[in-house]
């Protein structure tokens, strides 16, 4: 009988301990060590493979060099995130919060692939009759479409090299049990094992594999952090459930770049592509309100002009509250502390608020003149104005840095109506003339407020 060895796996990190702590010794991360147990009574004897006719190393240059082979899912957005659709023999993990449209987007794709690709919905959470009905009320009819409701590992491999389907789609992983792991579905050893046999699966087969997974309350993918090592591609839906758009976003793509984003809007029937981001994005924006700026931030290869806005409140108990949105937090204090120090504006004592409108997130540092000018837009409560947008990255002395793709930036913001743009004055890309559009040159935070905001001194 095979004995149980018994190791803990950091979820955060997928580090092994042989014991548990309470702090995970590589990562430094608390109450992360999950119990995983492995059988251990095979000998080094029976462990030993005949190697005569295993692969054997190849030179570099006798490689196959042929382009992978993609599948259009027939939805544009998430083949523009995949990097033009999925390939074959990949697996795909699709993360997001409980309700925000994984299931449906993945469904839709069903609906929309190609009339000879056989499918496998696999489901570990609904019945097979609660897929059909949403099948139905999204408007999904394919003749090659299977639905199997099914939690076990073994029956669903047998499912699998049975129907031999093109795409595979499995709700979710952390349903899934093997009954060789003594442990409960969507533990650490089981989320483990699973993964690796569908992985398994998928490169012998080459099979299109999506998995589903949960994420936990901070955000992250549910389970150990390898899972996502294990996987080619990793994307999140992100988005309010209250907000009707939705932000599909790769952080790990084997097959193509993580700059590229995918925007969704959930109507009642389903997931919709928004071709047009910037349109939606600005569309109810706030007439001769202080405290809103326009910026163009850069996904990928797609300009999305954002709208900032912030809010500044005079704070009586000097215990200054701030708050950010959409941007990251460290980032948005070093602004203020910049228009502080370097912009004359005393906002030490006031509570401030930044939020980017729609629920996008940006990174980049483009967006950092359109948050300063928002800022000391409602600090001194005089609106910056609807025609104005602003891009530019901002140091810590206050001055004005250049940002990439400039010119295919302004180009969106002349696009949309926009008739002043503030820009840096240095940097190696030219600004392109374009007609109807006045590019005002500042070197750096002060002149930006006073070329749209005016001089001014205090409130008012």
């Amino acid at each position: 009988m095979a004995k149980i060895k018994t190791v803990y796996v950091c979820s955060d990190c997928g580090s092994e301990t042989p014991n548990w702590a309470g702090k995970c010794p590589y990562c430094g991360a608390w109450n992360t060590l999950k119990e995983l147990r492995l059988e251990s009574g095979k000998t080094k004897a029976s462990a030993v493979h005949q190697v005569d006719d295993a692969p054997q190393p190849k030179r570099i240059t006798e490689l196959d060099t042929e382009k992978e082979i993609r599948v259009s899912t027939g939805i544009s957005e998430l083949d523009r995130v995949l990097g033009g659709g999925a390939v074959v023999g990949s697996l795909n993990l699709v993360g997001g919060a409980p309700g925000i449209g994984k299931s449906t987007l993945l469904l839709q794709m069903c609906g929309k692939l190609h009339s000879d690709s056989v499918i496998l919905y696999i489901t570990g959470e609904e019945s097979e009759r609660q897929i059909r009905l949403r099948a139905d009320r999204l408007q999904v009819h394919n003749e090659n479409l299977y639905v199997f409701a099914e939690t076990d590992m073994d029956r669903i491999a047998k499912a699998i090299e049975k129907l031999m389907p093109d795409v595979v789609i499995l709700d979710s992983v952390q349903t899934v049990s093997d009954s060789s792991v003594q442990s409960t579905p969507g533990s650490v050893s089981q989320i483990r094992e699973c993964t690796m046999r569908i992985l398994r699966i998928t490169k012998e087969k080459s099979l299109t594999v999506f998995l589903i997974g949960h994420v936990t309350k901070d955000g992250t993918l549910a389970g150990p952090k390898i899972l996502e090592h294990m996987v080619d591609c990793v994307l999140y839906f992100e988005g309010e459930r209250e907000n009707s758009f939705r932000i599909l976003r790769a952080v790990k793509n084997r097959f193509g770049s993580t700059n590229e984003i995918g925007v969704f809007e959930m109507e009642s029937v389903g997931l919709v592509c928004v071709e047009n981001p910037s349109e939606v994005m600005l569309s109810g924006r706030p007439e001769n309100a202080s405290g809103t700026c326009v910026t163009c931030a850069l996904e990928g290869t797609r300009p999305i002009l954002a709208e900032i806005q912030a809010l500044v409140t005079e704070n009586p108990r000097n215990n200054a509250s701030r708050r950010s949105n959409g941007i990251d937090y460290n980032r948005a204090a070093m602004l203020l502390a910049v228009l502080e120090k370097r912009g004359g504006l005393p906002m030490g004592g006031s509570d401030t608020y930044i939020n980017v409108v729609g629920g996008l997130t940006l990174e980049e540092p483009a967006a950092d003149l359109a948050t300063v000018l928002s800022l000391a837009s409602s600090y001194l409560d005089r609106p910056i104005g609807a025609e104005v947008a602003a891009i530019g990255e901002v140091g810590l002395s206050g001055e004005l840095r250049q940002v990439s793709a400039l010119n295919q930036r302004l180009s969106e913001i002349a696009r949309l109506g926009f008739r002043r743009c503030v820009i840096p004055s240095g940097g190696k890309e030219k600004a392109a003339e374009i007609e109807g559009l006045e590019v005002i040159k500042v070197k750096n935070i002060s002149q930006a407020i006073a070329a749209v905001l005016g001089k001014q001194k205090g409130r008012g």
